[in-house]
């Protein structure tokens, strides 16, 4: 793995520079690679799913730990002559030149953005202690391990209703505490209807008891027993910044718009996962990164050939 000095290294050139390297960027990096383009990988280290002990609904890796899945993914791309740079991306210039935080600038091509979103968790104690142990976002990432215990769902979004409603999939014992989100009349109706109870109060927090979540307590101390907590917090994208540093459209949602290669409306820019579109799954991420890659190699070919019959055309 090259190694950023203290003073600044440009490196020239490489096809493409991948920014992150959870399962888009390395899937990304793995097609790039086997089609035997340059390519650079910048991960700082801090992939969202850390905190869970598995990952589920990917074929063939399911109950893997997320941290495996990622070792193995850096063994694969290495394999074909993928550097990865242990670092984080401060800045991206016109050219494109990746300007690292350990003082290395890559030059680049192509640029590929795959940061993957941070969870904005609510300041609630016992939340980011058991975050991704039994304190969860996606029911299709955990509801099976879940399935039929009682479960608690904390209104933080506007979307919390539809979760409950949702979950209610996975067990007959759901709670839902609004929190910052009353259900409408229609909503509290949908809920009544297919058995998920309302409980009055505020949350003060996520009771914990020898290493697992027992409950949720109210401002009023009561604690209503629960053995999972679902709620689905604000993200925020770590590398907004900078795709707006490059001249990329964000569409209303806040996320960056892509067309479905993952391109953005910057030229030479791609954008594949979570940073893209805050339902990717790690599963929906790889094949992101896969679909973006091709895009990316069909292009570098096209300037390729440009290149080359230009250098034919007599002066």
């Amino acid at each position: 793995m090259p190694e950023a000095s203290g003073q600044e290294v440009i490196v020239v050139v490489y096809d493409v520079v991948i920014v992150g390297g959870g399962a888009a960027g390395l899937s990304a990096a793995l097609v790039l690679g086997r089609a035997r383009r340059s390519v650079a990988v910048v991960d700082a280290g801090s992939p969202r799913n850390a905190p869970a002990d598995q990952l589920h609904g990917f074929l063939s890796r399911d109950g893997m730990s997320p941290l495996e899945l990622l070792s193995v993914g850096r063994a694969e791309v290495a394999g074909y002559g993928v550097e990865l740079f242990e670092d984080r991306v401060v800045g991206v210039d016109f050219g494109f030149y990746v300007r690292l935080a350990g003082g290395a600038t890559l030059k680049a091509r192509r640029v590929l953005f795959a940061t993957g979103l941070r969870d904005e968790l609510p300041e609630l104690p016992g939340v980011r202690e058991r975050w991704g142990r039994d304190v969860h976002v996606c029911p299709y990432c955990h509801g099976w391990e879940v399935r039929d215990q009682p479960i608690g769902v904390i209104g933080t979004s506007a979307l919390s209703v539809h979760h409950a409603l949702l979950i209610r999939g996975w067990s007959d014992d759901v709670l839902y505490f609004p929190q910052s989100f009353e259900p409408s009349e229609t909503e509290a109706t949908q809920l009544a209807a297919v058995g998920v109870r309302l409980v009055a109060g505020t949350v003060a927090g996520v009771q914990v008891e020898n290493d697992r979540v027992t409950g949720v307590r109210l401002e009023s101390g009561e604690v209503v027993a629960r053995s999972a907590v679902f709620l689905r917090p604000p993200f925020a994208s770590p590398a907004d910044p900078l795709l707006r540093a490059l001249g990329c459209e964000f569409d209303e949602t806040g996320f960056v718009r892509t067309d479905p290669s993952g391109r953005t409306t910057a030229w030479g820019v791609w954008a594949a996962g979570n940073v893209a579109d805050q339902r990717a799954a790690v599963v929906t991420s790889a094949g992101d990164g896969f679909a973006a890659a091709v895009a990316i190699n069909t292009d570098l070919l096209e300037e390729d050939i440009e290149r080359a019959v230009l250098a034919l055309t007599p002066a």
